[in-house]
């Protein structure tokens, strides 16, 4: 699965904000949500979450994507 690259800039307020999340195989059979996020332009903060199964993991990315999306943030063009 590719990554999901989400942005919110909002000028006015001086937001320019990304999400990153993907998920990737771990070592020891399960799977990881990779969640990074911050200010564009530098590093950010980084998160993981491991689920048993890969579908599960996609579940989560589609959640966390819809939540971010309902707070302002859409698809990076």
């Amino acid at each position: 699965m590719t990554a999901v690259y989400l942005t919110r800039v909002d000028k006015d307020r001086n937001m320019a904000r990304y999400y990153v999340m993907s998920v990737q195989p771990t070592l020891f059979g399960e799977w990881s949500v990779v969640r990074e996020w911050g200010r564009i332009g530098r590093g950010g903060q980084v998160r993981l979450g491991n689920y048993r199964d890969p579908d599960d993991a996609k579940a989560a990315i589609a959640n966390l994507q819809q939540s971010k999306i309902r707070r302002g943030y859409s698809a990076a063009r």
